[in-house]
């Protein structure tokens, strides 16, 4: 018998248990449970190094009390107990981090928009907590066969968020492309978090001169807020600039 493994990632401990026991009573799963983003990606990592990778992750779509989509959802690293990291933020880290286990969110509510964020930073299914068990194991065993799992009543609303979506990435990318190479790569820094210092530093300009590019960016993004350019850049498929590598830009050439 080919056994599933699941985690259940949610930070409502009753819950979490209850619904771990649940599925623990089916012959052909295993399941644990886990009360936080960092504590799922801590069992990931050591269930992946002990070659005991789980298939399928359950996540709590309100994990830490976030409200997912209110900020760009970034891949999240494991460490930090006390990290609040929300559910759509951990789908995007597991999708990057382990691109083999399919991720279900759970949620309290249908949602078209929070839904279609899910969907989008790589989730495989969208249900609600009090749905049956019988439905929640179709779906387990769906996704693990590449389905797509959506509650019917949420197909319309999810689709036109996923078009209005294609829509705006569309313009995006176009704003994007209206930036110079430099103020493209100091878009990434910003992607990835860097102050201005930071950036200057990496990049080995002035932080004046920096601080003219990230003007610029704003200014041909039409946006006024680092925050805002940063949201725009995701739409736009822009990924943040590789802080662990050794290779900077200076004087506009790699060294």
């Amino acid at each position: 018998m080919v056994r599933i493994r699941v985690l259940v990632v949610d930070d409502h401990r009753i819950f979490a248990e209850s619904l771990a026991a649940a599925l623990a009573a089916e012959p052909d799963v295993d399941v644990s449970a886990a009360g936080s983003g960092p504590a799922a990606l801590r069992c990931l990592e050591r269930a992946a190094g002990e070659g005991r990778r789980f298939d399928v992750l359950l996540v709590d779509a309100d994990l830490g009390g976030a409200l997912p989509g209110a900020r760009p959802a970034v891949p999240v690293q494991a460490g930090d107990e006390e990290a609040l990291v929300d559910g759509i933020s951990l789908v995007t880290g597991v999708r990057a981090a382990h691109p083999r286990v399919r991720v279900v969110v759970l949620a309290e509510k249908d949602d078209p928009r929070r839904a279609a964020l899910a969907l989008q930073a790589g989730a495989s299914g969208w249900v609600a907590k009090d749905c049956s068990l019988s439905r929640l194991l179709t779906v387990i065993r769906g996704v693990l066969r590449d389905e797509t799992h959506l509650p019917p009543p949420l197909l319309t609303g999810v689709l036109r968020e996923l078009t209005a979506a294609r829509r705006h990435r569309t313009e995006s990318e176009r704003l994007v492309e209206s930036l110079t190479p430099r103020e493209r790569e100091v878009l990434r820094c910003m992607v990835a978090g860097l102050g201005r210092k930071a950036v200057a530093e990496r990049l080995f300009l002035s932080p004046h001169t920096v601080r003219t590019h990230m003007q610029n960016v704003l200014g041909k993004l039409g946006v006024h807020s680092t925050l805002a350019a940063v949201a725009l850049a995701r739409r736009a498929g822009v990924g943040p600039v590789d802080l662990t590598g050794d290779v900077v830009e200076r004087g506009g050439q790699l060294a």
